[in-house]
């Protein structure tokens, strides 16, 4: 077992590395493909296997197991551009092995102002972006050392008046190994599902004849082309090597954590990432992470 550990551990970099064709632009709904919670993020994104908190419901659904209360968490960021991201999420343990999770995230430019070739300045016509993904995510535990978990998602962006909407999953899987709490968490993201916009916006008039003046011109539809959703395939590890659960140094006040997660996704180069939490009785928290292969 400890064998297989280490050749999981010094493989899991060079494969998640190998693709170095990127795909950018080959996928809709990109909102999806931004990370929730602060801890996470501070962690750079090395969360599939730690996934102790109610944010698992977007890292991995099968983390969400690990919670023994009923737990609730919101997230907002304020990005470049006036635009905003939020996440709330709540998870309530139905018994000692099953729980549900109900989870909301929403992205929003808030509103401009049309400008046209003959109103450069405004038209006077108001206008936003919104992207939402609403869904449903239950956990099971399968033993003491293996949960396994799926959400259900509803996506849909709104441009103006034109829309797309699809249905999705996310689906993962919680590791226990047994050796020093290493944990290996799994997740595919976005399973599923594709996106096609269409909206009156997309209907113009067409001069069916160019070479003739005063002929009718009736409405057109632009056609759209169809877009899978960013899909989104994870592989991690995380231990406890000072304090914590098992750890291989033994303290009772400090606990340091170590996070190594994999990503490949189905419209950019594979990434790796590396997360660690150093927290002093688990009331003071300092965390780091780096991002590899990543465009900035």
């Amino acid at each position: 077992m400890k064998k297989f550990i280490l050749a999981f551990v010094i493989l899991l970099p060079s494969t998640i590395l190998a693709g170095s064709f990127s795909k950018v632009g080959t996928a809709a709904a990109q909102f999806l493909k931004i990370g929730v919670g602060a801890r996470a993020m501070a962690m750079g994104g090395s969360f599939t296997a730690v996934a102790n908190d109610v944010n698992a419901i977007y890292w991995n659904p099968a983390g969400i197991a690990n919670l023994d209360r009923t737990s609730i968490g919101f997230t907002h960021s304020q990005w470049f551009a006036d635009i905003t991201h939020d996440f709330g999420g709540v998870v309530v343990p139905v018994s000692s092995s099953d729980f549900l999770a109900f989870h909301a995230t929403t992205l929003n430019t808030g509103e401009q102002e049309v400008t046209t070739v003959a109103n450069p300045d405004g038209a006077g016509v108001f206008y936003d972006v919104r992207d939402l993904a609403i869904g449903l995510a239950y956990a099971r535990q399968l033993t003491d050392r293996f949960s396994v978990g799926i959400s259900g998602k509803y996506v849909m962006q709104t441009l103006y008046n034109v829309q797309a909407s699809s249905f999705t999953l996310d689906i993962g899987s919680y590791l226990k190994t047994g050796f020093h709490n290493l944990i290996i968490g799994m997740a595919i993201s976005n399973f599923g599902g594709s996106m096609q916009l269409d909206g009156r916006d997309l209907i113009s008039i067409a001069d069916v004849n160019s070479t003739f003046g005063g002929n009718y011109n009736p409405d057109a539809k632009l056609t759209t082309q169809e877009y899978p959703l960013p899909l989104i395939f994870r592989v991690g590890l995380a231990m406890d090597f000072i304090g914590g659960v098992d750890p291989v140094l033994e303290s009772t006040d400090f606990r340091f954590t170590l996070a190594a997660e994999g990503t490949h996704l189905n419209d950019n180069n594979e990434r790796f990432n590396i997360g660690t939490e150093v927290a002093w009785t688990e009331t003071v928290f300092i965390r780091g992470g780096y991002k590899i292969n990543y465009d900035t």
